[in-house]
């Protein structure tokens, strides 16, 4: 069984999952968001067909670590999504994780043009090896 992971935006949502030992993080896709009932669907159908057992969900918490608008409505998300699977969400901080991708992109010397449609995904796959590392689920 595997973890999917995502970063939830207002227009994207980058997806990653775990391989079946729950030691790395593998960027999967950018997902563009639809209407709620479609976004729904959509992962439900991706947690049938990669037998996934748990949801990581980036929390965009601010600086402070406090919880803003933002977070709120990622909040939001996760319960109804957990609702609608079944799935058990853990949610995850996910503070610089964007800022972590955008060096990993310049570390590999890929123009902001090229890394911009994959930057949720990367950030997705940060979020879900940062929890991966700290949990100690292999």
């Amino acid at each position: 069984m595997r973890i999917l992971c995502l970063d939830v935006g207002d227009k994207k949502i980058g997806v990653s999952l775990s391989d079946p030992t729950h030691s790395i993080a593998q960027a999967l896709k950018v997902y563009r968001r639809n209407s709620l009932k479609e976004d729904l669907k959509e992962f439900k159908n991706l947690i049938s067909e990669h037998d996934i057992e748990r949801i990581v969900i980036g929390l965009p918490k601010d600086l402070s670590g406090m919880i803003g608008k933002k977070a709120k409505e990622v909040l939001e998300f996760a319960e109804v999504l957990e609702k609608y699977t079944g799935v058990p969400i853990v949610l995850w901080d996910e503070r610089f994780t964007t800022n972590e991708a955008h060096r990993v992109f310049e570390m590999a010397s890929i123009s902001h043009k090229k890394r911009k449609p994959y930057l949720d995904m990367m950030a997705s796959q940060l979020i879900l090896q940062g929890y991966l590392d700290a949990n100690g689920t292999r």
